[in-house]
């Protein structure tokens, strides 16, 4: 698999001391299906550990009836930056993909999440706040070089988005 040896189907010969005391001239075998190896070509996981995992990043990629490729996720801990901005007068000259588009082009690999956390209107005006989910799928990422990318998304948005920042 992938260049690598992959056991499915094992077997192999039992211990005597496994077979609880019944005489020696007997042997046993045990046979495994493997299907969790079976399940790592299909859902393409690299590792088998991720099995016994109860991370829901992990779980929920997983639905009862459909087979799709895992996406790995990082080991690494996140770094939650939140920004709010008034749109523009132009209600029709925004739309939220534009800023999903400029954090990506921005922050690349490391922006994991764009997510409007909260939308009102005060006099005639709309608000959004999103929070972005900075992670390093390699290293982790420090509070300060997300600054840094943060600072950037902040004067991206008001140059190009015609949003006026809070």
């Amino acid at each position: 698999y992938n260049g690598e040896w992959l056991e499915v189907l094992g077997c192999g010969k039992l211990k005597q001391h496994v077979l609880g005391g019944i005489p020696e001239k007997y042997q046993g075998w045990a046979f495994g299906i493997g299907l969790e190896r079976l399940a790592m070509v299909l859902f393409d996981i690299k590792d088998i550990r991720q099995f016994w995992s109860k991370d829901p990043r992990f779980l929920s990629q997983f639905k009862e009836g459909e087979v799709t490729k895992f996406k790995p996720y990082s080991k690494f801990p996140p770094c939650f930056k939140d920004i709010s901005f008034w749109l523009p007068e132009d209600a029709g000259a925004y739309h939220s993909h534009y800023f999903h588009d400029l954090v990506r082009s921005i922050a690349g690999d490391f922006a994991e999440n764009v997510e409007l956390t909260d939308s009102f209107s005060k006099n005639a005006r709309t608000s959004h706040c999103y929070r972005i989910t900075y992670r390093s799928m390699e290293r982790s990422v420090t509070n300060e070089e997300v600054d840094e990318i943060q600072e950037e998304v902040r004067k991206g948005a008001a140059d190009t988005l015609n949003v006026e920042l809070r």
